[in-house]
């Protein structure tokens, strides 16, 4: 008799936007049937692999982006191999106003959404003594406020009398102070801070709020951003406990039990989804600036 595969070994995933060539089913198919999500940052990396496996399990989506044909084009590609419905709209989380008209045109199609999953976000490497005002500020209006924006929309327009699930995208850059991660580790400290309010004050209101929180992931914008061949490098993996990077289905995975009635008595906390990777990774103050210095030089 042949041997079941070790429990850490990763689903299959492409590095790229495009949905996987074949999936292989650990919760029933169902397990989402009848629900509708809304994604921020739907159309790539892992909000649109998160869009893809909601969408394997039964579930309608709603995917989001300040650019229309990326999001366009993303749908198109989901609702060819997953059969369900998949509703591309332009939106700027840190604008109220162009988020509420498509959470508004969200209800109007399917007049519920169940699911909302905060995934846009912005970041970059930087010292904090290089970093702009504007920067930083940039950073925290599309991470922060921006979950706060998509969170108080959604609570207000469905959430309150209906229940719901949010899950936040956030980050492990803030657990031990990573270097050149100041912005973005901040932002995250903040959604997971506001991850634990919302619970609190929306419980009552059957809305469970949680946080996931990825590692180094192949395939998505920032690992290419903040790393790119160094991350991939082996030497890097051999510093992560499970000896390897994540993988976008991974994430996605994660999300689909918070979403789900397996999370039912789950809310405000977070789920870290990261190898064991913030507990062991290097965090070196004067190599990390050394190597910045030298990309800024060269104009990278």
């Amino acid at each position: 008799m042949s041997q079941p595969p070790t429990l850490d070994q990763p689903p299959a995933d492409v590095l790229t936007d495009d949905c996987l060539p074949e999936y292989s089913y650990m919760y029933s198919p169902t397990l989402l049937s009848g629900r509708v999500a809304f994604i921020t940052g739907g159309g790539s990396g892992i909000g649109f692999r998160i869009a893809e496996i909601f969408m394997r399990h039964g579930c309608d989506t709603v995917i989001v982006s300040r650019n229309l044909q990326r999001v366009s084009q993303a749908a198109e590609k989901l609702q060819a191999v997953t059969g369900r419905r998949c509703l591309p709209l332009a939106g700027d989380v840190r604008n109220p106003e162009t988020l509420t008209a498509a959470v508004d045109e969200a209800l109007r199609t399917f007049s519920r959404v169940d699911i909302l999953i905060n995934n846009a976000a912005g970041n970059f490497l930087c010292p904090a003594s290089a970093l702009s005002f504007n920067a930083f500020k940039t950073v925290i209006d599309i991470d922060t406020v921006g979950t706060f924006n998509a969170s108080k929309i959604l609570f207000e327009r469905f959430f309150r009398d209906h229940g719901g699930v949010i899950i936040n995208i956030t980050a492990t850059l803030s657990y031990r102070g990573q270097v050149l991660q100041m912005h973005a580790g901040s932002a995250k400290a903040a959604i997971e801070a506001m991850t634990k309010h919302l619970a609190v004050e929306w419980g009552p209101s059957r809305v469970r709020v949680n946080s996931l929180a990825p590692g180094p992931i192949s395939g998505t914008e920032g690992m290419r951003r903040l790393g790119g061949a160094e991350l991939e490098a082996a030497s890097y993996s051999s510093s992560i406990p499970l000896q390897r990077l994540g993988n976008k289905t991974e994430m996605a995975h994660g999300a689909l039990f918070l979403a789900s009635p397996l999370a039912s008595y789950m809310t405000g906390t977070t789920l870290v989804l990261d190898g064991g990777s913030w507990l062991t990774s290097p965090n070196q103050l004067t190599a990390s600036l050394e190597l910045w210095t030298s990309k800024m030089k060269e104009g990278k």
